[in-house]
């Protein structure tokens, strides 16, 4: 099965912050993709990536984003996939705060879903996008559904 979740970081560096993310979906059985690009080094790769994303089976995108927080606002700006923004503390900026509302902060008409900053959000960025998949693939629902059941009990 080709990947339903795409996950994209700006920078190398963000790749063990982001490895939560990677586990969550493997533990659930949902097949991922993950890249390296970023809104400001990158905006053609960014853009190009984002408009085809959707024929290329991708059902749904996660950002990692720290600082000025643009990668998730820009893949937003070229899909209308689901995109879910991981704050990351990568600057000095109160915790990742600044990038909280990078993420948060979008126009009416392009939304981006935003979770925790660090671990928790880049876990809670799988679980998202289970749920969201979970509308239109049975075997997501299924195995997000055990997993719920699994933690609650």
């Amino acid at each position: 099965m080709s990947a339903l979740v795409a996950i994209l970081m700006g920078s190398r560096n963000d790749a063990p912050l982001m490895e939560p993310t990677e586990k969550a979906l493997e533990s659930l059985g949902i097949p991922f993709e993950t890249h390296v690009m970023s809104a400001h080094r990158t905006p053609d790769r960014v853009r190009e990536f984002a408009r085809g994303a959707a024929d290329a089976g991708i059902g749904v995108v996660i950002c990692a984003a720290g600082g000025a927080a643009h990668l998730p606002g820009a893949v937003a700006a070229q899909t209308t996939l689901p995109v879910i923004g991981v704050p990351l503390a990568t600057s000095e900026v109160a915790g990742g705060l600044d990038a909280v509302f990078g993420v948060l902060q979008m126009p009416p008409g392009v939304p981006v879903a935003g979770v925790a900053v660090g671990g928790w959000g880049a876990r809670n960025a799988a679980y998202l996008a289970a749920a969201i998949l979970s509308l239109a693939h049975p075997d997501v629902r299924e195995s997000y559904a055990a997993f719920r059941a699994a933690q609650s009990g």
